[in-house]
């Protein structure tokens, strides 16, 4: 008779029959991990609850193991949306300076997204270097330039697609195809989250709107549909609807409301089984109770101090509204959800997301200005409070852009070269990974692929990529697929051999 699936790496196949022996043995087991969870609860070491825990012990959600101890237990991820310039932010090229208007000779057949490949283009920013690592950094980042020591830049990631929807597919679920899970999905799937009362895995967007490519980018796909992301928004009351129908429904009416509701929905589930939106839409109910006691207190940015808001530039319009983003993260991770991803950039029109086609300078200036302080205030409030070590921050975008001018202004997309920078979970500050060619036409050192990069993400959160997969269309799929390689200089030289 064949076991029953044991870790997190088998949720995804069928359902398989157990003995009588089999579950006997592991129900034996299982009264050890009651005496625990007795023990931490006496210690108070247990995920507070805000209101009563029906529906919670059959959560999705429910924290998981990790295949080995994790350097982080949450993850922030800073997704700017359109294409952000390598070449005018953090990657300085004296080659660019040397050859400036002069046509890009050497590097084979050029594809450009728009029109016809231009001259070479100098930076119109101008780059000094900071910090004991002499990181080099445009004007456009005065504040970030001031934590370089605790980034750890990569400036060879290389994508497959100068396409903004398809690029948006690659590097947040690891496929070039719509309909794949998104890494919050997988990470949420592969440890659940601490607190029951609050989302695991949450979206804020830009406050004028969604980035390309919408909910795909924070989709299930095949995955249960209770892992996808939970959307707050930036601008106004995060949560819409929130609040409790007082008007006309006391909190116990809710509660017998609810507990109805569910047990209809679990009649029926056993009845017809497999129906994973169904079991999804029971835990988005309960949830939803939850947090109406719990999520108020966790968007409320009214309590924080001036200082704190003044550190995350609340105080100016122009930087307020990714501020708030910011402030919200970090309040989240502090109150135990797994995931959180902050967009910038809204397709309402180009101009609104770093797509820089019409004017690297205006473009630039106006959304570097929105997120330099927010970010730096984030990693250096998570850093005091003492967060950063075991929360993973990942700062990136959809792909580069091109070292050749568009009509003498703008820059084109490159999917051939991408910086990011990562800090946190014990990652060593101050590192320069991987580099670009001379002009940042196409990554050469150490070249780095989504799988690459999500597979190092996974292993700093205790997963090992190759065993976090979902049985779907005849075989076991993961968020790397069939590739993906540690980087060393991230996870560290002894880590990357577990």
């Amino acid at each position: 008779m064949p076991d029953v699936p044991d870790s997190i790496s088998d949720h995804g196949k069928k359902r398989q029959f157990i003995s009588r022996r089999k579950f006997w043995m592991e129900a034996g087991m299982g009264i050890g991990g009651l005496a625990l969870i007795d023990l931490l609860n006496q210690d108070r070491l247990l995920a507070a609850e805000c209101v009563g825990s029906a529906g919670v012990s059959d959560s999705p959600l429910l924290p998981k193991a990790p295949h080995f101890k994790p350097r982080a237990k949450a993850m922030i991820s800073l997704f700017m949306s359109g294409g952000v310039s390598h070449l005018d932010t953090f990657q300085y090229k004296p080659a660019l300076e040397k050859y400036n208007r002069m046509p890009m000779e050497g590097k084979g057949d050029v594809k450009v997204r728009q029109g016809y490949p231009g001259p070479l283009m100098r930076s119109p920013f101008s780059f000094k270097q900071y910090g004991q690592s002499g990181a080099w950094v445009s004007e456009i980042f005065p504040n970030i330039s001031t934590i370089v020591d605790d980034l750890a830049f990569i400036h060879s990631c290389q994508g497959l697609s100068n396409d903004h929807v398809i690029s948006h597919y690659e590097w947040n679920t690891g496929s070039i195809q719509m309909g794949f899970p998104s890494v919050g999905a997988w990470v949420t799937y592969g440890l659940g989250t601490e607190n029951q009362n609050l989302p695991g895995y949450v979206v804020v967007l830009d406050q004028k709107g969604g980035p390309y490519a919408g909910p795909p980018n924070w989709q299930a796909g095949f995955l249960p549909a209770a892992y996808q992301g939970t959307v707050f928004r930036s601008k106004g009351d995060p949560i819409l609807d929130l609040s409790a129908p007082a008007a006309y429904m006391s909190p116990d009416q809710e509660r017998a409301r609810l507990d109805q509701l569910s047990l209809l929905n679990q009649n029926f589930n056993e009845k017809y089984p497999g129906i994973s939106e169904l079991s999804a839409r029971i835990a988005s109910y309960e949830l939803a109770y939850r947090m109406q006691a719990c999520a108020p207190e966790a968007v409320d940015l009214s309590k924080e101090s001036e200082a704190t808001k003044e550190m995350y530039g609340l105080n100016d319009p122009v930087t307020a509204g990714y501020g708030r983003q910011c402030l919200l993260a970090r309040r989240l991770v502090e109150r135990g959800v797994r995931f959180v991803q902050l967009i910038s950039g809204a397709y309402v029109s180009i101009e609104d997301t770093w797509d820089a086609h019409a004017n690297i300078v205006s473009n630039h200036q106006l959304h570097a200005k929105e997120v330099d302080k927010p970010i730096t205030g984030l990693i250096t409030d998570l850093k005091q409070r003492g967060l950063l070590d075991d929360t993973l921050v990942l700062w990136h975008s959809e792909f580069g852009r091109m070292p050749i001018s568009q009509r003498g202004v703008g820059r084109d997309h490159n999917p051939g070269a991408m910086t990011v920078f990562l800090t946190g979970a014990g990652i060593q500050g101050g590192q320069q990974i991987g580099n670009s060619d001379d002009v940042g036409y196409k990554a050469e050192d150490q070249k780095i692929t989504n799988h690459d990069l999500h597979a190092s993400m996974l292993h700093l959160l205790g997963i090992d990529h190759k065993r976090l997969t979902y049985y779907f269309n005849g075989r076991n799929m993961r968020l790397t697929d069939v590739s993906g390689e540690l980087i060393p200089q991230i996870v560290g030289s002894t880590q990357a051999k577990a």
